[in-house]
């Protein structure tokens, strides 16, 4: 048996199965409506703009800073332009978080809540109509009344998951203006 497995026959077979994987593995990718995502480009106009917002200290202002940055976007620090027209103005109006129960202990307390995040913002574009967007994103957490405090901080992991997503969802939306 060790002599089979030591052939030219035995490893050339072994490979040709790596290369049937390979393919069927690609074929079934491809089959299946499989595709990578591709990156958020911002049409010409809204590669400059000025970002404000009615808090801008609050965490979504920053991530949402963060993430224009990141998509190579000039962010001007007023609403004006060098030559004194206006420019494009992305403004945050709010973020809030509502927690709605979803089940309950057989003793009445809260098993599981949802977290409903909300988003609205404004882009004012010269020449065009304002555009006004609100989208709310959902999460299900688990409560455990004898881990309070280590369930106090999932909350806010999550609640910070949700503002980097409600982020990225400004850019995609952007990008398709």
């Amino acid at each position: 048996m060790a002599t089979l497995l030591n052939t030219p026959l035995f490893s050339m077979m072994r490979r040709w199965q790596g290369f049937v994987l390979a393919l069927f593995t690609c074929m079934a990718l491809s089959g299946c409506g499989f595709q990578l995502k591709k990156a958020s480009y911002l049409p010409d106009d809204l590669r400059t703009l000025h970002l404000s917002g009615t808090d801008s200290k609050s965490a979504l202002f920053m991530s949402l800073k963060q993430e224009l940055k990141r998509a190579q976007v000039q962010l001007l620090p007023s609403p004006k332009l060098g030559n004194g027209e206006d420019a494009v103005e992305l403004h945050l109006y709010r973020d809030a978080l509502e927690r709605q129960t979803l089940s309950l202990f057989k003793n009445g307390q809260v098993a599981q809540y949802e977290l409903a995040y909300s988003v609205r913002y404004r882009l004012t574009r010269p020449g065009f109509e304002p555009v006004e967007q609100e989208f709310e994103l959902y999460r299900n957490y688990q409560d455990d009344p004898d881990n309070a405090l280590g369930k106090s901080q999932e909350r806010e992991i999550i609640l910070s998951e949700l503002r980097q997503l409600a982020s990225r969802r400004i850019i995609r939306e952007l990008s398709q203006l």
